[in-house]
């Protein structure tokens, strides 16, 4: 079976904004125009496509990335919506990893908002290019050039919009497209399918014209050519313009911005074209790197996006499905992957069967023969393949940089109601680890409970209540704990022995060492200063990785530690009683007593909280902040009704706050929570902190 369409006529995008932008929505009209589908549904209504779990449809904001591709203008679209909730950052974050590009969208009103700050962060660390999409021109409020400034302001972006609003909020009739100069507005009455173009309005002439002269000083900075012909007053063209802004939006030096509505059914199609037209295909990204198995191949391994190249992919989500035993959705690097053939997963050494491969749209599949180079593909028989594992040819195997995960900050107790109900919930817990890498299972040491952990209280929710009505599984759920973390605040030193006699052996092992605090964020560092005298080499790696170990309990409650340094500093050894378990034991036993005495602390997981309220409520709403321990860095008028705030606020104070902001804004108040950092609990409150453990 060959390739049904070239590799220049792929594209592989994801559609990534802050909640309630309007990503789902316009997703939905990409289908709808595209063939897709023929009928446009609603996020409010429960009605949209890719928004297919029951959670998703009854809370109306999209938890999961769905995958589906479309087609436009003999172009393959592989498109992926993405979530805006903070608590789901995990699907952005593994989607920006294997897609070449990406729709920016940004709300008219809303502008840049934390979490659209955080997407595009996350793509600029994948070095992702971006087109723009501003949405909602029609609402309230909307504003244009304002969006483009806090662009600039708090991105470091470098937009170049293509496209004018005719009109904003109420006014807003349609678009100008500075390329061609002409005028669009879109037809009502066949939902948006078809426009027109006119001329550009008499009072908008003198605007489109400064707008015109921007966009082609900004077009002629990239590229020499086009500057002589600018500077000399010569006619750069139409297919000049589109090649030069293509290679600058490939290169990320400009990103092209577009406007519209989606919900009004207007402007969609000019950024379809602009996907085709500015994105790259995988043959524009940078070949993939990788690196050999073995210590001996360090240099790196370099992979084109050529379908007759060794096979190499990288599994970026798992998925339950009913029918089978789960799905995982793989982006194919190189080579061609067909079905029945047998691959190689590197991480495990384990090799695995692909016995069907499914092109997906949102939880519905279409069977395929094979997977080419730069496709997005749902696998069913790689049993053992985990999130971020790759998968290659058995021959020429290739280890792909894996994805990184934030930890969980949240945590509660989770219990099966009678004992027979405990494998059901086991099996359920490890289904759901499986999808979704943020979410841990650990075990309490002081009460036996399972203690279940994630990114946030709405994903915890989910989660459990996917457990109850999509697994069957009958638990009980104690209430929220925070993921608090301890650390030291001091330098200390101490030493550990541990020596046994025995009629038939000793044990001997001795450890000096000294802890001290890092910076926050800064995890774990081993240094050692000892030499073969004190203790021999061979044992050294024993006694950092027991030490990593022992940061696992921490000496005030048993949290896990985090930013200690510690450095071996002594030692001494038997020349035939020592061993790899004695200086293991007195490791362990050197590093309890050290932080015991540096100080320890306690630290708590500190969110960025960022809240819109109606003017009349803001003076309550900062009270109760301020009465919650929140840090207030700005409140800021959006628009003419509304107020912005940001904060830092401790986990801990945020439970239900949902309900309690509802109801000091008369159910107008929203807020989007992000963690930050972690910082040290007052002194006052540690004491009484609940000892259950974070997993």
């Amino acid at each position: 079976m060959a390739r049904e369409y070239p590799i220049e006529n792929v594209r592989n995008i994801g559609i990534a904004a802050h909640i309630d932008a309007g990503k789902t929505t316009t997703t939905e009209r990409i289908l709808f125009y595209t063939g897709k589908k023929h009928k446009i549904g609603a996020v409010d209504d429960g009605t949209a496509e890719m928004d297919w779990m029951v959670q998703e449809r009854e809370r109306g904001v999209t938890i999961t990335a769905a995958a589906t591709t479309c087609f436009w203008r003999e172009h393959a679209i592989h498109l992926i919506d993405t979530p805006g909730h903070v608590d789901f950052t995990v699907e952005v974050e593994r989607s920006l990893r294997v897609l070449d590009g990406a729709i920016a969208l940004f709300c008219a009103v809303g502008g840049v908002e934390p979490q659209s700050e955080t997407v595009w962060h996350q793509a600029d660390r994948y070095d992702v290019p971006r087109i723009v999409f501003v949405n909602k021109m029609d609402r309230v409020g909307a504003n244009f050039a304002r969006v483009l400034e806090m662009m600039k302001e708090r991105l470091g972006a470098n937009p170049l919009p293509l496209q004018l609003p005719i009109g904003e909020g109420t006014d807003f009739t349609g678009v100008i497209d500075l390329v061609t100069q002409k005028a669009m507005h879109w037809d009502t009455e066949d939902l948006g399918q078809t426009y027109t173009e006119v001329e550009i309005p008499s009072e908008m002439q003198d605007e489109v014209a400064q707008a015109r002269e921007n966009l082609f000083e900004s077009i002629a900075v990239e590229d020499d050519a086009l500057l002589e012909k600018y500077l000399s007053g010569e006619e750069i063209t139409h297919t000049e313009v589109l090649a030069c802004l293509r290679t600058a939006t490939l290169r990320r030096s400009l990103i092209p911005v577009f406007c519209g509505s989606s919900l009004k059914n207007q402007g969609v199609q000019p950024l379809l074209d602009a996907v085709i037209d500015f994105l790259p295909s995988p043959a524009d990204v940078p070949p993939i790197e990788g690196t050999g198995l073995h210590s001996d191949q360090k240099n790196k391994i370099i992979r084109t996006a050529d379908d007759t190249a060794p096979m190499s992919a990288l599994a970026f989500k798992v998925a339950s499905h009913p029918t089978v035993d789960k799905l995982v959705y793989c982006r194919v690097y190189s080579g061609t992957l067909k079905r029945g053939e047998v691959v190689y997963n590197v991480r495990s050494g384990k090799r695995e069967r692909v016995n069907r491969i499914l092109q997906m749209h949102a939880n519905k599949e279409a069977v395929s023969d094979a997977a080419y180079a730069g496709d997005i593909v749902a696998l069913v028989g790689l049993k053992q393949t985990k999130t971020g594992d790759t998968v290659a040819d058995q021959d020429e195997p290739i280890l792909l940089e894996s994805i990184t995960f934030p930890d969980p900050v949240i945590s509660i107790a989770i219990e099966p109601e009678r004992a027979s109900d405990a494998d059901m919930l086991e099996e359920t817990l490890e289904k759901l680890m499986d999808e979704d890498p943020t979410f841990t299972v650990g075990i309490d040491k002081e009460t036996g409970q399972r203690i279940i952990s994630g990114m946030g209280e709405l994903h915890l929710e989910i989660l459990t209540d996917r457990m109850i009505r999509e697994f069957g599984v009958k638990a009980r759920v104690s209430k929220l704990q925070v993921a608090y973390r301890e650390t030291i605040s001091t330098a200390a030193e101490a030493r550990g022995t541990h020596i046994h006699k025995t009629d038939e052996e000793g044990i001997y092992g001795d450890v000096g060492l000294a802890v001290e605090p890092l910076e926050r964020g800064e995890g774990f560092q081993f240094e050692d200063e000892t030499d073969e005298t004190q203790i021999p080499r061979q044992y050294i790696p024993f006694i950092e990785k027991t030490l990593e170990g022992a940061m696992g309990t921490g000496p005030r409650i048993g949290y896990p530690m985090q930013d200690v340094k510690v450095t071996l500093t002594g030692g001494s050894f038997h020349p035939s009683d020592s061993s790899e378990v004695a200086f293991e034991a007195a490791a362990a036993l050197a590093f309890e007593n050290a932080v015991r005495k540096a100080n320890p602390l306690l630290l708590e997981p500190i969110m960025r909280i960022h809240i819109t309220v109606p003017d009349e409520h803001v003076g309550k709403v900062i009270g109760d902040l301020n009465a919650r321990r929140a840090q207030i860095n700005e409140s800021t008028t959006q628009d003419v009704s509304i107020n912005v705030i940001n904060a830092f606020i401790p986990l801990s104070e945020t439970f239900q706050y949902t309900t309690q902001l509802r109801s000091m804004t008369q159910g107008r108040g929203a807020f989007t929570l992000e963690f930050s950092h972690y910082d040290v609990v007052p002194q006052s409150l540690a004491p009484g902190v609940n000892p259950v453990l974070s997993a």
